[in-house]
């Protein structure tokens, strides 16, 4: 009998399962089913028809591809900030030993626990305190409060992971601390880094609540899409813009994902 309560128990939970994911994907799936709908001001269900044309009209809308290209400009500066700055906090706080250690680990974890709303309007507050003009920058400067926790948080999990012992033996057969990082410490790192910045190149690229305090007069696509369910002019090429977005997000996810899934076997891990 007791072989036979684990299986009862299971399907109620596979079936509540699968109901959670279903009412979280299902909105999803009916944006990329409207993408393709010919009507324009309205949503009906079934859609009346199906059609490509607001791929092509959305492919020649300027202000489209504008919006684009400043949230990959911005994704990607963002995440290079995170990835320089987050190993730098992750080493210091996994390798050395000072006073108020776990403080300073507070204080970077921090941002992404806090209220988008709330790091919106201290980040407004400090750039019109410091008269500086809001641009691309301001943004950037916005998203980096976020991103590098994503990185901090992979990078400081593979350095307690990875031993010591491995850094103490290069630097015993004197290799200088450039060739320590780039033949220990750097493969030993890689995928975290790799997907912490996928990580936080997907969350800078559909970040709305930071960006409208730091944006200014900037519209990332995000930003544009938020504009265009406020004032709709063709519903369909929203639509056909938010399927982009969610691939470019869901993407760099899944690669982090299938990335970190094995860290458990790390160079040294144990000894």
């Amino acid at each position: 009998m007791r072989s036979d309560r684990p299986n009862a128990a299971g399907l109620p939970l596979k079936l509540a399962a699968a109901g959670g994911l279903a009412f979280l994907h299902l909105p999803i799936l009916l944006i990329f089913v409207y993408a393709f709908t010919t009507e324009e001001k309205s949503f009906q269900w079934p859609p009346p028809g199906l059609t490509t044309k607001w791929f092509a009209i959305a492919w020649n809308r300027p202000d489209i591809w504008e919006a684009l290209w400043l949230s990959v400009k911005v994704a990607t500066i963002a995440t290079l900030i995170a990835l320089v700055l987050g190993t730098l906090a992750s080493a210091a706080v996994a390798r050395t030993k000072f006073f108020g250690r776990e403080a300073i680990s507070l204080l970077v974890i921090l941002p992404i626990a806090l209220p988008g709303i709330i790091t919106g309007i201290a980040l407004r507050s400090a750039f019109s305190l410091g008269e500086i003009p809001f641009s691309m920058w301001t943004i950037i400067l916005g998203h980096g409060t976020f991103c590098v926790v994503v990185v901090y948080n992979n990078a400081v999990a593979r350095f307690r992971r990875t031993s010591g012992s491995l850094i103490e033996a290069s630097m015993d057969l004197g290799a200088d601390g450039f060739q320590t990082f780039r033949y220990i410490i750097l493969p030993n790192i890689a995928t975290a880094l790799l997907a912490g910045g996928m990580l936080a190149f997907a969350l800078s690229f559909d970040e709305v609540i930071v960006t409208t305090f730091t944006g200014g007069q900037q519209s990332t696509l995000p930003i544009w899409m938020l504009e265009e369910l406020i004032r709709p002019r063709q519903r369909p090429v929203t639509n056909v813009v938010a399927m982009v977005v969610v691939i470019v997000t869901f993407l760099p996810i899944l690669a982090a994902f299938y990335l970190t899934r094995d860290t458990d076997q790390v160079s040294g891990s144990g000894k």
